[in-house]
């Protein structure tokens, strides 16, 4: 698995989680959506951690710098 994203993208995917967490437990946003959000911001955790975006492949997208050889 090649990485394809960038250290901008992934404080933005940890920063938008962190907040979607914060709002989930403090009851901000609640039912169906809030689970919805609650979701999504493990899923950015994840591809955070991982630092690859299923996502961005089919839509060619990599916002990892280019190595230079």
């Amino acid at each position: 698995m090649k990485k394809n994203m960038g250290s901008t993208d992934k404080m933005i995917r940890v920063f938008a989680a962190i907040i979607m967490g914060v709002l989930y437990f403090t009851n901000v946003v609640t039912g169906t959506v809030g689970t919805v959000m609650f979701v999504l911001a493990i899923v950015f955790l994840l591809t955070s951690a991982l630092r690859f975006c299923p996502l961005y492949l089919p839509l060619g997208i990599s916002t990892c710098p280019s190595e230079s050889k």
